[in-house]
């Protein structure tokens, strides 16, 4: 029996006779559990899935790793207890239809079973302790907006997890999630469950609860208001000042709130004095409250918006963060405890519901600056002596030259059809950045870049709404300085520019996670670097276990309310009062003396970067796995079957198209195949271009064919020399005919059947990788 028979015939039916997919309330499923690592090209790695993950009362209580009858009946072990670890399911199974194995995660113990557990046994050995609302939760299924959402495995943990605090009793609970995970997903669902099973803070069904989401920027508050729409339109309440102020009140009737920080802080009594609006409310109004990217809001014991989460005490609080504990955030992990759930941004980029990136360092020889009498000072007073580093420019210190030269590098590396993110000094410099890089474009579009800042108020939020529909070409550039950090939900940005210094490991990994979420035909993004940010994923900060962080030392007293502007959105830091900015012109000849070089960093799958030549050294040490010698490699690559499993075999360990690309610009062989790439690092062979291999080979290779065939192959071989190795896969042959005979039929009145055109694009290839003597 192969493995298909053995499940029908063998494994069905015994979990049948179980109970499962019978006793109401259970499932068999087979569940993706991960996509796989973008690899480019549209390719992947491979994704993982397990063969069976029984179901009961919407809960997964075992993964089944199937075998055909032959194997022995724990081959599938291994596989078995990596899918429940990751599933977070306390029971696996490895059978071959015959032997069923069983493995308890919790307490480590295995062996053998006669037959499988029923539904309820299952449910008995997970839940061994009784608990009323846990089993409420579960009877209340996910919502899937009619199957068109679909909790992933990560997701599903999360809100696992924060059910199981609550029906335990916790009010303080942490989710760490990295940027583009789908936090609001997960709050969606949380909400959902809640509100349909009446939990309330009372611990009785009586009413449904009360959920508040409180986030620090209206994007956030806007963007989840409208993905909580499945909910009744009279249960979701938006609450704002200009509500606030035409009703007189803040408004109570309603099932899930939606504000900002700055709303509750502010607000007036009857006489007029200062009164911040969340006082209206009863301390136990709420009974769950969800505080987005918590470590920016009121859990810091320094913010002056901690009064929020202490005067609403009596309810269950849970923080959504993207940042690990770190030295800089503990406070956050304090208040709430450690996280009930983790999943890391190379987690997500490993499974393949992130998009990996790419980082090309810049440096100029102008990235720092010593004051000479023959630069002209346009504007305030240089100091002598002084060296100017990137932390000062654009903002004590201007220097247009170096601006342009930068945004010239920028213009000619990118893709200008590409939606693109720019990363300014501050709002003046995203201004002038602005203007350089529409003064540079090549698109016609008067709003090809535009400024999003807070200045730019509601004219930079619909740009920024248009620019975040993915079917919307114009704007294609944004340029921000702090704003758009957050809450910029675009699918499409293709590239992350930085042009000024990024401090905090926070706002690193946020603007990251502005580049990674999936979109169709997108295998990566760029992040253009010129402020050495790069150096920020070399801290083991970046994604690994932290240290214990040390506590931050509060500030002795808070800011009183009243002296602070709580209405407004902290969207762009104000900066410090100085004398006027010192604006430079450089001496005649010095702008063409600027000079840069570039570098391109490359990634691990542990998500830890590699120089080139560390990347080289790693490849040289996997390539005996995938062939043992010159000669194999020659064969594996003369076959278009062969040379592409070859390439899925390079593409899984890390060596995808992208990769290899870089590798031959490092080692000057950007127009030689990739062939010769692979045989210079294992065999130390000296690349030749593709042109010269062809010019090489041509003789031999036409020499086998009539003149209708040579024809067509010297067709083929000049798009192989301008295009590379991927014109030689048979999935071109079509498009390769279609541009040289219009269509196959007249193809075939040239070139004799479908199956001779094929038979001669596959033989064809051998000779084109001869070795030279050969071909002599």
């Amino acid at each position: 029996m192969n493995e298909a028979e053995t499940r029908a015939e063998l494994i069905d039916p015994a979990l049948k006779a179980a109970g499962w997919g019978v006793v109401p309330d259970s499932r068999i499923r087979r569940e993706v559990i991960a996509p796989g690592r973008l690899l480019g090209g549209g390719k992947r790695a491979k994704s993982e899935y397990a063969d069976y993950v029984l179901v009961y009362r919407n809960q997964k209580l075992a993964v089944i790793e199937a075998k055909k009858r032959e194997l022995r009946d724990t081959e599938g072990v291994g596989q078995a207890k990596k899918y429940a670890e990751k599933l977070q399911i306390r029971f696996a199974y490895s059978t071959n239809g015959k032997g069923i194995y069983q493995v308890d995660m919790l307490t480590g113990a295995e062996g053998y079973i006669s037959q499988y557990p029923s539904p309820e046994e299952l449910w008995e050995a997970t839940f061994s302790k009784a608990n009323e609302w846990r089993d409420r939760f579960a009877v209340i299924p996910f919502e899937d907006k009619s199957g068109t959402w679909e909790a992933r495995y990560y997701q599903h943990n999360a809100i696992t997890q924060v059910l199981e605090a609550i029906a335990a009793g916790r009010t303080r609970i942490l989710l760490t999630m990295a940027t583009g995970t789908g936090k609001t997903f997960i709050a969606f669902q949380l909400a959902w469950k809640l509100f349909q099973s009446r939990w309330n803070l009372s611990r009785q069904p009586t009413r449904r609860p009360r959920v508040l989401f409180l986030a620090d920027r209206n994007i956030l508050a806007n963007q989840a208001f409208n993905s909580f729409s499945a909910f009744p339109d009279d249960a979701l309440v938006r609450i704002d000042p200009d509500g606030i102020r035409k009703q007189g009140r803040v408004p109570k009737n309603g099932s899930v709130f939606f504000t900002i920080f700055q709303t509750f802080m502010t607000g007036k009594d009857a006489e007029g004095n200062p009164a911040p609006n969340f006082g209206d409310y009863p301390p136990d109004f709420f009974d769950f409250i969800i505080i987005d990217e918590c470590h920016r809001g009121g859990a810091n014991d320094e913010s002056s918006w901690r009064g929020i989460l202490d005067y609403f005490a009596p309810a269950v609080q849970l923080g959504l963060t993207a940042t690990p504990k770190r030295t800089y955030n503990t406070d956050t992990y304090a208040y709430f405890g450690e996280p009930v759930y983790t999943y890391s941004l190379k987690d997500g980029i490993n499974d393949g519901f992130l998009t990996p990136f790419k980082v090309k360092q810049f440096e100029t020889t102008l990235d720092e600056y010593l004051y000479t009498p023959d630069d002209t000072v346009i504007e305030g007073e240089a100091e002598e002596g002084r060296l100017y580093t990137e932390s000062d420019f654009n903002r004590i210190i201007e220097i247009e030259e170096r601006e342009k030269y930068r945004v010239r590098l920028l213009m000619e590396s990118l893709n200008q059809t590409e939606k693109t993110l720019v990363f300014c000094a501050n709002q003046d410099h995203a201004l002038a950045i602005r203007d350089l890089i529409n003064q540079m474009k090549v698109s016609t579009a008067p709003n090809y870049c535009v400024r999003v800042t807070a200045n730019d108020g509601e004219i930079g939020n619909k740009f920024l709404k248009i620019f975040q529909d993915n079917e919307k070409r114009i704007p294609t550039i944004l340029t921000t300085s702090h704003k758009l950090s957050t809450g910029v939900d675009a699918r499409n940005v293709r590239n992350i520019v930085l042009l000024r210094p990024i401090k905090s490991m926070i706002e690193f990994k946020q603007i990251i996670g502005r580049g990674t979420r999936l979109f169709e035909g997108k295998d990566y993004f760029t992040v253009y670097d010129f402020v050495g940010a790069y150096q920020h994923f070399s801290d083991p900060e970046w994604d690994g276990e932290p240290e214990t962080p040390t506590p931050i030392t509060p500030r002795e007293k808070r800011l009183p309310a009243e002296s602070q502007n709580l209405e407004s959105e902290p969207t762009e830091p104000q900066e410090p009062a100085q004398r006027q900015k010192l604006k430079i012109q450089l001496a005649d000849g010095k702008e063409r003396e600027i000079q840069h070089t570039m570098a391109t960093s490359f990634w691990s799958a542990d998500g830890k970067p590699l120089s080139a030549a560390q990347f080289i050294e790693r490849l040289f040490g996997d390539l005996p796995e995938l062939f043992q010698n010159e000669t194999e490699l020659r064969e594996l690559w003369s076959l278009p079957d062969t040379r592409e499993k070859l390439l899925e075999g390079l593409a899984e360990k890390g060596y995808g198209p992208q990769e290899l690309t870089e590798i031959s610009r490092i080692i000057d062989a950007e127009k030689s195949d990739i062939y010769d790439v692979l045989a210079y690092i294992a065999y130390a062979s000296t690349p030749i271009s593709r042109r010269e291999r062809v010019m090489g080979r041509k003789l031999q290779i036409l020499s086998h064919y009539n003149d209708k065939q040579q024809e067509f192959l010297e067709f083929v071989l000049d798009h192989y020399m301008n295009q590379g190795v991927s014109e030689l896969h048979p999935e071109k042959l079509s498009q390769l005919i279609e541009l040289k005979y219009r269509s196959m039929a007249d193809a075939v009145k040239e070139l004799d059947s479908i199956r001779d055109i094929r038979q001669l694009f596959i033989g064809f290839q051998r000779y084109l990788y001869e070795k030279e003597d050969a071909v002599g």
